[in-house]
C-alpha cells in the first residue's frame, strides 16, 4: 500500500513539475532588447559634416560612369561636373551637398558654418549648373544617373527649398534649371518603364520615386506627384508577400521590400495603406519581429561597405512605415539598432565607406520620431 501511495506522490509531483515547466516555457521568452534613440546634436553634426567636406572638392579617385561618344568627351571630373566632380561619383558629390545643406540648416552654429557656406556657393554657382546641364543633355547621356542621382538632386533642391537663408536662395535659383530638367526627365521617362527595378542598389525604383515624391509634395509640383502616383501604384498596388529573407544581397545598400513600403506609406491613405501592408509585409505587424543588421567583413572593399548603408536606408524605411500607425510602433526599435550598429564605424572608415554614408547616416538621423 506504501509503494502505490509513494509512486503516486512521484506522479503527481513530476506533473507539476512538468506544467511548472511548461508554463516557464510558455511566459518567458527571450526578451527583444530595446534600443535607445539615436540623436543628432550639434557634437554628432560636427562629426558628420567632416565626412562631406572631406570629398566635395577631391577630385580623385573617381568614377565617372560616362558613355564616350568620341576623343573629345575624355575630359577630367572637374571639367565635366564642375559643381558635382568629388565624392568619386556624381551621386555621391550630390549627396554630400545635401548632407552640409541639411546640418547647416539644423546647426547654424556649425563649426566653420561660413566657411562651408562659401564651398557650396562655390561649387553651385549659375555657371557650374549649366556645365552640368550640357553634360546631362548630351546625345549619350540623357539617362546619367537615372533615377538614382535624380533623386539625391531632387532631396538637395528640396532641402535648400526648406532652409530660410539668404545662401539657400541663392543655391535654390542657381540649382533650379537643373532640378527642372530632372523633373522633365522623371515625368518624360516614368511612362516608359513598364517594369520596376526591385533591387537593392542605385536603380531602385522605390527609393528614386520616393524621394521625387517627396520634392513634388513640399513645392506642390503637381505633374510630378500625378506621374509619380500613376506609375507606382501602377507597378506595387497589387504586390503581395514580399521576400523579406532573401535580403540583404551581398552588395545591397536598399532593402527593396522596405523602400518599396516606405513609398506607399507616402502615397496611399491609411485605410489603404495597413491591408495593403498587411498582404505585402505580414510579419511586420508581429511585435516579436526581429531584423539582422547587415554585416560589413571588410570596410575597404566597396561593395561590400554597402551593408552600412542598408542598415540607415532600413531604419528610415521603418520609421516611415511606423510613423502614426500604433500597431507598428514596435518597428522604431528595429530602426533604432540599425543605426546604433552601423554609426559608430562611418567615422574612421576608410575612402570607400567615407564618401557617402554620412550621408545615409544623416537622412536616418532626421528620420527619428520625437517622442
Amino acid at each position: 500500500m506504501k509503494k502505490i501511495i509513494s509512486l503516486s506522490l512521484a506522479i503527481i509531483t513530476l506533473s507539476c513539475n512538468n506544467t511548472k515547466e511548461e508554463k516557464m516555457a510558455v511566459t518567458e521568452t527571450p526578451e527583444i532588447k530595446q534600443e535607445p534613440a539615436p540623436i543628432l546634436n550639434l557634437e554628432q553634426a560636427n562629426r558628420l559634416a567632416q565626412l562631406p567636406l572631406h570629398c566635395i572638392n577631391t577630385e580623385y579617385p573617381n568614377k565617372l560612369s560616362q558613355t564616350l561618344g568620341g576623343d573629345a568627351d575624355l575630359k577630367t571630373p572637374m571639367e565635366l561636373h564642375p559643381a558635382f566632380y568629388g565624392c568619386f561619383d556624381w551621386h555621391s558629390a550630390v549627396h554630400g551637398h545635401w548632407s552640409l545643406v541639411s546640418l547647416l540648416k539644423q546647426f547654424p552654429n556649425l563649426e566653420n558654418a561660413s566657411d562651408i557656406e562659401q564651398r557650396l556657393l562655390n561649387n553651385i554657382s549659375k555657371k557650374n549648373i549649366e556645365l552640368e546641364i550640357n553634360f546631362f543633355l548630351g546625345e549619350h547621356n540623357k539617362s546619367f544617373e537615372r533615377t538614382y542621382g535624380w533623386a539625391w538632386l531632387l532631396k538637395l533642391a528640396e532641402e535648400l527649398h526648406t532652409w530660410d537663408t539668404p545662401v539657400a536662395r541663392t543655391l535654390e535659383v542657381n540649382l533650379r534649371p537643373l532640378t527642372n530638367l530632372i523633373i522633365e526627365k522623371y515625368i518624360e521617362f516614368l511612362p516608359k518603364l513598364n517594369y520596376p527595378q526591385r533591387v537593392g542598389t542605385h536603380t531602385n525604383t522605390s527609393f528614386g520615386l520616393s524621394f521625387a515624391y517627396d520634392y513634388a509634395k513640399t513645392l506642390n509640383h503637381e505633374l510630378l506627384k500625378q506621374a509619380i502616383e500613376e506609375r507606382a501604384k501602377f507597378f506595387f498596388l497589387n504586390d503581395k508577400d514580399c521576400p523579406m529573407s532573401w535580403e540583404p544581397s551581398g552588395s545591397d545598400f536598399l532593402s527593396p521590400c522596405l523602400e518599396e513600403a516606405a513609398l506607399m506609406k507616402r502615397l496611399l491613405p491609411e485605410e489603404a495603406f495597413k491591408p495593403w501592408l498587411d498582404a505585402f509585409l505580414p510579419q511586420l505587424k508581429d511585435k516579436s519581429f526581429v531584423l539582422e543588421t547587415g554585416k560589413v567583413s571588410d570596410r575597404t572593399d566597396g561593395y561590400l561597405v554597402h551593408l552600412d548603408g542598408v542598415n540607415f536606408s532600413r531604419a528610415w524605411s521603418l520609421y516611415t512605415i511606423a510613423e502614426n500607425l500604433p500597431e507598428y510602433q514596435h518597428l522604431k526599435n528595429i530602426a533604432n539598432q540599425h543605426i546604433n550598429y552601423s554609426l559608430p564605424s562611418i567615422f574612421e572608415d576608410s575612402y570607400e565607406g567615407g564618401h557617402w554614408l554620412g550621408s545615409f547616416a544623416i537622412y536616418a538621423l532626421n528620420t527619428v520620431p520625437n517622442d
